[in-house]
């Protein structure tokens, strides 16, 4: 395993980082509110950021969004580029690649996904008739879906695990507000048409990467956390020293920099082996456990280690605070992932693989 990037991952994550730093400040995500910064998403449109996903693959993507988190901007690029760009890339035929990619490479066009995992969702209840062509109607409620409000069209996961492109102008789109101001909404489909997208393990496949880029967005999340803390605490002074002196702090904000390095690193290997078109199914799950455990742990944390402070709803690391529960539950929680994970290496032990849609093929 080798994980060091590339000469264009390295690029595509330092132009990132660049214009989220630039453009992604504490005012501009207070005047964004649950919309989409759109001046900021019209930035990486014009960098080519979205379709460069297409080049530098999962652990380009993965590295790009640990520089959103740092500063959670109020952009839909995981959404977009997970269940848009991957999903189309890996298993759309060239029809839908060459009539939908455009928009998404641009970022004129946004995708996002109705997945089951997303804790309290049931989209199983979604069920698809279709009439043989590659088309069909869905039916069904997805209580929330994020991004959803801006989206261009939609990635639906049906009961029978078949995958399905509906546009939300098609769809009922109903306004709903999450811990995380991610512009979400409730998918309303009744006999909504839908085209479908690829075959067999192409829901496995979607929602393995989904995993992995959401861990790798919260691994930046908890990095933007403790990089506040680190900073606050030798600013704030308590009996003429430094917070940070004290051996608590250094202990607790030592154990949260461990906590987001396991999130990091199991992001990247199971982004790399996705890319290395090997098995990651049990790397997904295992890198969104240390999101949603390790997670929790440290952006909680960071609220603590700035005291008072962090009790304020109006100070920058309360954003990361509720970024962080949110992608802690997002996708499937803790124990929920664990269970899942439990069953992909009995069922990789009792056939001799990792059990079943684990790898997948580029187009």
């Amino acid at each position: 395993m080798d994980f060091t990037p590339t000469q264009d991952q390295a690029a595509a994550a330092g132009l990132a980082a660049q214009i989220f730093g630039d453009l992604s400040t504490p005012e501009r995500l207070a005047a964004a509110g649950t919309g989409t910064d759109t001046e900021l998403w019209k930035a990486l449109g014009s960098a080519g950021l979205p379709g460069a996903v297409e080049e530098t693959g999962l652990l380009g993507l993965v590295l790009m969004l640990e520089e959103q988190g740092r500063t959670t901007a109020q952009v839909p690029f995981a959404a977009s580029c997970v269940y848009g760009l991957l999903a189309l890339a890996g298993h759309g035929n060239a029809e839908q690649r060459e009539r939908l990619l455009p928009g998404l490479r641009d970022g004129t066009e946004v995708a996002t996904g109705a997945f089951p995992g997303q804790a309290g969702v049931r989209v199983d209840e979604v069920a698809a008739a279709e009439d043989g062509t590659g088309q069909g109607r869905l039916t069904g409620v997805v209580p929330w879906v994020p991004w959803l409000r801006d989206a261009s069209w939609v990635l639906v996961a049906a009961a029978d695990r078949s995958l399905w492109i509906v546009r939300t102008a098609d769809a009922g789109c109903e306004p709903v507000e999450l811990t995380a101001p991610w512009s979400a909404g409730r998918l309303v489909l009744d006999g909504t048409p839908a085209e479908r997208l690829g075959g067999p393990g192409a829901y496995e496949d979607v929602l393995a990467s989904a995993r992995t880029a959401f861990a790798g967005l919260q691994a930046g999340v908890c990095a933007g956390s403790l990089a506040r803390a680190v900073e606050y605490t030798n600013e704030r002074e308590q009996f003429g020293r430094p917070l940070a002196a004290k051996q608590a702090v250094q202990l607790r904000a030592a154990d949260a920099y461990m906590d987001t390095e396991a999130i990091r690193v199991t992001a990247y290997e199971a982004a790399w082996r996705r890319d290395e078109t090997l098995p990651y199914a049990s790397h997904a799950l295992t890198a969104a456990w240390w999101a949603s455990e390790a997670g929790r742990r440290v952006v909680h944390a960071g609220q603590h280690l700035h005291g008072g402070m962090g009790a304020d709803l109006e100070h920058p690391v309360h954003r990361h605070f509720l970024w962080g529960r949110q992608l802690d539950a997002y996708l499937g929680c803790g124990a929920e992932l664990l269970a899942e994970l439990g069953e992909v290496i009995a069922v990789g032990e009792a056939s001799g693989a990792e059990g079943a849609g684990t790898t997948w093929a580029r187009k």
